[in-house]
């Protein structure tokens, strides 16, 4: 009997042993981007993504190992594949491992499992989420410098510059450099090169420092150097991507387009959807940049068709903004501020309120004329949203809507529908004084309640067709005119209190 018992202890550790090993395997080929290979061998361990894989009879250690691959490989699949309800199942997996490392207290393995959940927070778009978690990896690690810790400043560093907090992004950078210079993962190196080289892309792009660029250029060829000894076609794809962008900005289409040539079919390669309806959009923004308004609104509305069916909101608010640029040049207005509105509320609805921001203030820059007053609402929330914002193009960009709002007001430029043979609007101009204490807030309050009055004035004090006019819904006005306008109230027709049925029910 107890010859029988030590036979099955022996099994048992070779059974684990063995999966270990598989895991391990599956983790360098994630590692290396190439995310169905490292599926297949785990095998029989998750025979379904989406399934929670059976690991009972397994010891502590195997079962948290399982949970965690299969948990990382639930998101980077799910991810590429648009799979509905993926991260979701992933941070369950990926959190249930880390609390059993948490219980063998094994720091790095938690370290680990926490890594992979942040990244599935910022494949959402949940930045803050993504952010404590990693400030916690951090904190806990200390100074040895770990693949863990490693993969944690890596990872900072990508929420920073998501989060539009470039300046934080590169100081995280700046900081990971000389650790990263020693580290002997190829694939781990080249997705840093590539993520300082963005950084610096973006801010040289921002405040026009060529020294910016031309060190961007320099990290993105170091990043395809190691991403390539390593063979992840993958996050090659991701720096031609870049690369493609940064071209664009600086006026070199034909270069533009050999990048994202290139990342496009690396994509298609390895089977990424996801990340093919990203290029997508980049190639929308290059289009766009060369005045092939045509070509870039069916490519941009391809994007947001592959995306639209995954968890990856930031990236669907981000085509759905472009897409919303291209059909308001197009002059497809109605489309393009239905395409706005979704992408600010997706980008909102998952945490990400950078991305909100900007399509808020595109749709400010592309349909000011057809917003009408709704400009100003829109305007606001940009602020709001984009207040934390590094990146000097986004201040610019507030401020100029900002002075076209307050032209508008000063000047008596807005369209009212309403009034085929308007007057000019100097009784309300005439006291507006550039000088006076009134903030932005207080002054388009102020105009807004003009236009209002304007509109209630001209449909004979009816709500509901003063809505009409000002491209409101009833209910919207009203909810106006009780919260922002008490003092207009007297101008509209008396509410008439609803009949009640003569039907009763019990």
């Amino acid at each position: 009997m107890n010859l029988q018992l030590v036979y099955n202890s022996l099994q048992n550790i070779e059974r684990d042993e063995a999966i270990l090993s598989r895991c391990q395997r599956a983790k360098q080929l994630e590692m290396d981007g190439d995310y169905p290979a490292a599926w297949e061998e785990l095998g029989d361990l998750c025979p379904q993504l989406g399934v929670r894989p059976d690991v009972a009879g397994l010891s502590r250690p195997a079962q948290a190992e399982v949970l965690l691959r299969v948990g990382s490989l639930c998101g980077w699949l799910g991810g590429a594949n648009q799979v509905e309800r993926a991260q979701e199942v992933a941070k369950d997996l990926i959190s249930e491992s880390r609390n059993i490392f948490e219980e063998l207290e094994s720091a790095e393995k938690v370290a680990e499992a926490s890594n992979d959940l942040a990244i599935c927070y910022w494949r959402e778009g949940a930045y803050d989420e993504a952010r404590a978690v990693l400030h916690h990896v951090l904190s806990q690690l200390g100074e040895p410098t770990t693949e863990a810790k490693l993969r944690a400043l890596l990872n900072l560093a990508v929420i920073e510059k998501c989060s539009m907090r470039l300046k934080d992004a590169l100081d995280v950078n700046r900081k990971a450099a000389k650790a990263f210079a020693e580290c002997t993962n190829h694939s781990l190196r080249g997705k840093f090169h590539n993520e300082y080289g963005t950084v610096l892309k973006n801010l040289g792009l921002a405040e026009r420092r060529e020294d910016y660029i031309d060190q961007a250029l320099v990290e993105f060829a170091a990043a395809s150097y190691h991403l390539e000894l390593s063979g992840n076609k993958r996050f090659q794809a991701v720096t031609e991507n870049n690369q493609g962008l940064l071209f664009s900005s600086l006026g070199r289409f034909a270069e533009a387009h050999k990048h994202l040539d290139r990342a496009r079919s690396l994509f298609l390669s390895v089977n990424d959807r996801g990340h093919v309806a990203q290029v997508d959009e980049s190639f929308a923004r290059v289009l766009l940049a060369e005045g092939k308004v045509a070509q870039a609104e069916s490519v941009a509305r391809a994007s947001v068709r592959t995306l639209q069916g995954g968890a990856q909101r930031s990236l669907l608010a981000e085509s759905l903004t472009t897409h919303g640029i291209t059909l308001a040049r197009m002059e497809r207005r109605e489309e393009a501020h239905a395409a706005f509105k979704r992408a600010v509320d997706i980008a909102e609805q998952g945490g990400d309120p950078e991305c909100a921001g900007n399509a808020a203030l595109s749709m400010v820059e592309e349909l000011d004329e057809y917003l009408g007053i709704e400009a100003k609402q829109f305007y606001l929330r940009a602020e709001a949203l984009l207040e934390k914002s590094q990146d000097g193009r986004i201040k610019e960009r507030i401020g100029e809507c900002a002075r076209r709002i307050l032209g508008r007001e000063t000047y008596g430029l807005v369209d009212f529908p309403f009034e085929a043979n308007r007057e000019p609007v100097s009784s309300f101009n005439a006291d507006f004084d550039l000088e006076s204490s009134l903030s932005l807030e207080q002054r388009v309050l102020r105009f807004e309640g003009h236009i209002i009055k304007r509109a209630l004035e001209a449909s004979g004090g009816s709500v509901t067709r003063a809505a009409r006019l000002l491209g409101v819904t009833h209910q919207g006005l009203a909810f106006i005119l009780n919260g922002r306008h008490k003092n207009l109230l007297a101008v509209r027709t008396p509410v008439k209190p609803r009949r009640r049925s003569i039907i009763r029910y019990r």
